[in-house]
């Protein structure tokens, strides 16, 4: 069944590939931040390709563009919808594809075949090589995602990490779904571009509650971020399907973890870092549980697309 399903949805992307360019790029498969930050030059070389889509109308020439980091599921319905919102505002969409590069379909449950930290590499990467095309206006380019792809917006401003992979390029904005908030930085030191969290306040994969005490830990530190919470929304709330139960995956409600200026996340006991597989899943069995629920909200949903149509009118077309 999950061959069947797999092979479903490439049919799935090359469908819409064929309606978009592919670019490809070189990256690489850090496990963590720490290796992205102490150990970039030695980390094994991955290529990697996302789908570029242009507007369908006006001229091909100094374009803002977002990017879309997926999450863990995989790209759904609801991620599309987004992007073609964008396209039809004129902004030209990439749609970043770390799992299928690597050939894997879902990273629910076990995180580690894919991580945020080779996501978020794959994201510079592909801004590397979109700021050389002369359709894109390299200072309009904003970065958004889900869950997974959250933290990969969310934390593709931590300065640490964009200074060891590239200091000279930045995104202009960053607009995280339902991130993962429970990773919480000692040193709070990220860009100056705006960075907004939707989220919902029943979500029960990546909690809300870790959201709202990590945002004003951000803000304190002068960082450019804000959050909403949707009232009675699980995770995927912007979602068109009701919400399930997911038995596979974890549910991170009663887990924080700090992590240190060269990107060690610590257990949150006797300040083991979390630097390999192993590792990393015996800090999760001490702490997330199994089965959350994700689903949509059709008032968040629609509020919350209301609300990105805004944030990126605001922050890539106010200043054409």
């Amino acid at each position: 069944m999950i061959k069947k399903t797999y092979t479903l949805y490439l049919l799935f992307q090359l469908c819409f590939a064929a309606e978009g360019e592919q670019i490809t790029f070189t990256s690489a498969n850090p496990f963590s931040f720490y290796h992205v930050i102490t150990d970039l030059e030695n980390q094994e070389p991955q290529e990697v390709f996302g789908i570029l889509r242009m507007p369908e109308n006006g001229e091909h020439k100094n374009l803002p563009l977002v990017i879309g980091v997926a999450g863990s599921l995989g790209w759904g319905e609801h991620n599309f919808e987004y992007l073609q919102m964008y396209r039809n505002m004129g902004i030209a969409t990439f749609e970043l594809q770390s799992f299928q590069s690597r050939g894997v379909f879902s990273t629910v449950g076990e995180q580690v075949s894919v991580t945020t930290a080779m996501m978020i590499l794959d994201a510079f990467r592909a801004l590397e090589k979109l700021v050389e095309d002369p359709r894109i206006d390299n200072d309009r380019v904003a970065i958004t995602g889900w869950s997974l792809g959250g933290g990969v917006t969310l934390f593709s401003a931590w300065e640490p990490l964009k200074r060891a992979i590239n200091p000279n390029i930045s995104f202009a904005a960053h607009l995280a779904f339902y991130p993962p908030c429970f990773i919480v930085p000692e040193i709070m030191d990220f860009t100056n571009a705006p960075i907004h969290i939707l989220i919902g306040e029943l979500d029960n994969w990546t909690p809300a509650a870790a959201c709202e005490e990590l945002v004003p830990l951000m803000q304190e530190a002068g960082t450019n971020i804000d959050l909403t919470v949707y009232e009675e929304s699980h995770h995927s709330f912007d979602r068109s399907a009701l919400p399930v139960i997911d038995e596979h995956g974890y549910s991170f409600t009663d887990c924080r973890f700090e992590m240190r200026d060269d990107g060690v996340v610590l257990m949150n006991f006797m300040d083991i870092p979390m630097i390999t597989p192993i590792l990393q899943k015996i800090s999760f069995a001490f702490c997330a549980e199994r089965g959350p629920t994700y689903g949509g909200n059709p008032t968040s949903r629609k509020e919350a697309f209301e609300f990105a149509k805004g944030f990126m009118k605001e922050h890539l077309l106010s200043a054409e």
